[in-house]
């Protein structure tokens, strides 16, 4: 079944949605791009005369109630962008009453699915070591179905539109699904969207091709890494990971960011690339600050030298010439992480150098995918966000659907 294609009139649906935005300290929304990408789907069913449940996570609870985490704070916002009031359910699971009520035009905001360690199927407080581990998880897989019928018991339908949390087998992405028949569950338009996304880069490669790869760990992005490997032209490897790359060449890194315990894997990705000739760049300079500040003192150093006491936080001007010229003429572009801490704004131009060179060579008709809150949120910092093809609102879901995993978001409906 179709977002499309479905009769909503007169029927009540549930909606998961990636509404897990950013917070300020005052529980002010700082970046409202994943409540922006939901609303076609909602006001598709409102349109048409469906009433609306609308179930989401926020943050990381682990399976306990915490304010800071609840949905509540974000019910003014979610109204004022539909357009209608919206009604709030304190406790997800006991929203039977105020869900059976909803007339059509209506619409119910479930609160954080994650205080309930059901959402996310997982144990709370036993050791994966301890014997006793394996029983809990078998007993905890019930509890999570038993979660996912109470969820599903809500509605007549259920549209997954989360392509952020799409990669978890959790209640309310994937076990729902099995209460529903086929001509009662879809995709949400978001979702449709992000799986054509990901097909225009890894189904219907334009070469050349570049992936920028940013952010602090190698060791979160190994995966991608190695599955692009056979896909790209260019692999630009940026923010804290280069200092990762740089000790393990046996440069100075000062007080840098760095896995320890990568240094081999580091060596090991610059081989490859080299075998099979992928034109790999690094940070060959770097702007190095003597606190972890935006108004520390910086100087500009060569990143396999940082002194003693600094750390690189941003990539230098030669670096970013280097990522610009791996940018230029390419036809297919994919960015995920951050060239440096752009949350700083005395760090931002290394990010700002990605982010125009992508927007000159979408200008010239290349494909560009940008993913993963942090790239997003740095694409919208600068204003750029209308100069490149598609902005995913998903980062762990975008990376595993381009390392080629079947995600159980999709799979549960698509089968």
């Amino acid at each position: 079944m179709t977002i499309d294609n479905y009769k909503f009139a007169g029927k009540k649906a549930i909606v998961r949605v990636d509404f897990n935005v950013p917070l300020d300290e005052n529980g002010k929304i700082t970046d409202d791009t994943r409540i922006r990408g939901a609303l076609p789907t909602l006001k598709k069913i409102l349109n048409d005369g469906g009433a609306l449940i609308i179930m989401s996570h926020m943050g990381k609870p682990k399976g306990k109630v915490n304010p800071k985490f609840s949905l509540k704070q974000i019910v003014d916002a979610v109204s004022e962008k539909l357009g209608v009031p919206v009604q709030f359910a304190p406790d997800c699971a006991k929203a039977a009453d105020a869900a059976a009520a909803l007339k059509p035009g209506e619409v119910l905001l479930l609160e954080n699915l994650r205080f309930y360690p059901e959402e996310e199927g997982k144990p709370v407080g036993i050791d994966k070591e301890d014997p006793a581990y394996e029983a809990a998880k078998k007993a905890m897989k019930e509890s999570q179905k038993a979660f996912a019928k109470t969820l599903a018991s809500y509605a007549d339908c259920y549209v997954n539109d989360a392509f952020g949390t799409a990669h978890r087998k959790h209640a309310s992405t994937a076990v729902i699904a099995d209460y529903f028949d086929a001509d009662n569950k879809m995709l949400g338009y978001l979702m449709e969207k992000e799986v054509q996304a990901v097909d225009n880069v890894l189904s219907d490669i334009k070469h050349p091709f570049t992936a920028i790869m940013g952010g602090s760990k190698v060791s979160t992005k190994i995966g991608i890494i190695e599955n692009l490997m056979d896909k790209v032209d260019n692999l630009i490897l940026c923010g804290g990971m280069t200092y990762t790359f740089a000790k393990a060449q046996g440069g100075k890194i000062g007080n840098s960011i760095c896995e320890d315990d990568k240094l081999d894997l580091a060596l090991d990705i610059m081989a490859k690339a080299k075998a099979k000739g992928v034109n790999l760049v690094l940070g060959t300079d770097c702007v190095a600050a003597d606190a972890f500040s935006n108004d520390a003192h910086t100087q500009v150093v060569p990143a396999n030298n940082i002194p003693d006491g600094w750390e690189g936080l941003d990539a230098g001007p030669e670096t970013q010439k280097a990522f610009a010229a791996a940018i230029k003429g390419a036809k297919t572009i994919l960015w995920n992480g951050p060239a440096g801490v752009f949350e700083f704004d005395n760090f931002t131009a290394g990010s700002r150098a990605i982010a125009q060179a992508i927007a000159e060579a979408t200008k010239e008709g290349a494909f560009s995918l940008i993913g993963g809150g942090d790239s997003v949120a740095c694409i919208n910092k600068f204003g750029m966000a209308d100069q490149v093809s598609y902005i995913s609102t998903g980062g762990g879901a975008l990376l595993e659907a381009i390392e080629g995993k079947v995600l159980p978001g999709i799979a549960a409906i698509k089968g």
